[in-house]
């Protein structure tokens, strides 16, 4: 009876290593290697949200460029609703830095403890407050780099203000700016900071000083996290993604 020979071990298993798995390609992945539309396709866009709403409006209520500051400051992890229900009655008494400070931060605290991480919120209002009046003669700077070196206040916060108070073309990226342009191939990008520089090369000029707030609204009231209102929505016939439900 013929011996039965033993089957040849594979080459890693020889050498004492496991064999080789094919990488799986994971969601994460698979975002990454998204592409962006073309200028022409961003352009029908932005198209179509000018068309839809010329003139947008953000929904953060200020009455000059501090009050706008403060309110972007104690908006982060809070809705525009309840930060406006919290300061219409503050900037009634306090619009101005020297206004704040006087009012002290116990006031300034009792304002806000409608907002979440109040008692923070409320100790960097008046830390901001101090340092615009000791280092900009009590005026907000219009200046990225000024604005970040003010307690509480981040990219993001800084380049809402330069937006809406000075004018300037920038783009701050929340969370809805984040999905939006990630789901419609503006600027795909993994991280806030991506996006925003994303933005700044795939955005036309013209449409530049709105478009943060074009996407803003796009993604809090129609192309939302969990479930999109795709039927409704004013670029459905140009969106491809995969979260579009039309049904």
């Amino acid at each position: 009876m013929p011996t039965r020979q033993p089957p040849k071990p594979r080459p890693d298993a020889a050498a004492g290593k496991p064999a080789a798995k094919k990488p799986a390609t994971s969601k994460s992945a698979q975002k990454r290697a998204v592409k962006a539309r073309s200028p022409a396709d961003i352009r029908a866009l932005f198209e179509r949200f000018r068309a839809h709403n010329p003139e947008p409006k953000g929904e953060l209520e200020s009455v000059n460029a501090y009050t706008m500051l403060v309110a972007v400051v104690l908006s982060a992890q809070a809705t525009d609703v309840g930060v406006n229900k919290a300061t219409r009655p503050l900037f009634a008494i306090a619009d101005t830095p020297q206004k704040m400070v006087a009012l002290g931060e116990d006031v300034v605290r009792d304002y806000v403890k409608s907002i979440g991480l109040f008692r923070t919120k409320a100790k960097n209002v008046i830390a901001l407050s101090e340092q615009l009046i000791a280092e900009h003669g009590g005026e907000v700077p219009d200046r990225r780099e000024a604005l970040e070196k003010l307690p509480g206040v981040g990219r993001k916060t800084a380049n809402v203000v330069l937006n809406m108070a000075f004018g300037q073309i920038t783009h701050a990226v929340d969370t809805h700016v984040f999905r939006i342009a990630n789901r419609l191939r503006i600027a795909p990008g993994r991280n806030p900071l991506q996006v925003e520089l994303g933005l700044e090369e795939a955005v036309p000029e013209e449409f530049g000083h709105h478009a943060h707030h074009w996407l803003i609204l796009h993604g809090r009231y129609t192309c939302k996290a969990v479930k999109p209102l795709c039927a409704g929505c004013i670029v459905a016939d140009l969106c491809d993604s995969a979260d579009k439900r039309m049904g």
